[in-house]
């Protein structure tokens, strides 16, 4: 696996982790309103693109982690929405343990130098 590929995947991961704990704590919510909610708790540190979101929760769905449904939004348009399932609960989990490892991790070495 290239460096590029491990970056990918990081990336990746990171993201799957910000929408699954999103869904975790906020329930059923339509892709635009996940990637608001993101943005306030981060205190506008964190954006997540349409471009970057949507695919992602495509895969997400195929991988079994949300489920979907077509609804109407509070301003009156039609929007899928997303809930995290029972597989996402258990991917949440694996995210959140590797992002501490690897919080921790980058700690030690932040403390080093």
């Amino acid at each position: 696996m290239s460096t590029r590929d491990n970056r990918r995947d990081q990336l990746q991961g990171t993201l799957d982790l910000l929408v699954l704990r999103t869904l975790s704590s906020g329930g059923t919510m339509h892709g635009y309103a996940i990637s608001d909610r993101v943005e306030q708790i981060s205190r506008e540190v964190l954006r997540i693109e349409a471009g970057s979101l949507y695919p992602a929760l495509h895969r997400m769905e195929e991988a079994g982690w949300v489920r979907s449904e077509w609804d109407v939004s509070d301003n009156n348009r039609r929007a899928r929405f997303y809930t995290i399932t029972a597989a996402g609960r258990r991917r949440l989990a694996e995210e959140e343990e590797h992002w501490n490892r690897l919080s921790v991790a980058v700690g030690r070495v932040l403390r080093l130098a």
